[in-house]
């Protein structure tokens, strides 16, 4: 079974995703001390979001690149929460 998304709903679905995106790199270049977690996990829900539109409104080069970028995100997530949890 193939799960339809109306356009609309994708784009804002896209939108959501690159807010972000936004929202996360305005606060990596504001904050005196990056929360790695919450930068990693902003970047990595925003990738998945934009891919969601893009499964809509295709674009070969933005997969690539929400792809990479998400992926990134998630080893940095991991990271972050694997030296969290061995912090003192």
């Amino acid at each position: 079974m193939t799960l339809q998304i109306d356009p609309t709903l994708a784009n804002i679905i896209g939108l959501a995703g690159s807010a972000l995106f936004i929202a996360g790199f305005a606060y990596a270049n504001l904050s005196t001390a990056l929360n790695k977690v919450l930068f990693n996990a902003a970047n990595l829900v925003g990738a998945v979001l934009l891919l969601i539109s893009l499964s809509v409104n295709f674009n070969l080069a933005a997969v690539v690149l929400e792809v990479v970028w998400g992926v990134i995100a998630g080893a940095g997530l991991i990271s972050a929460l694997v030296k969290r949890k061995a912090a003192p």
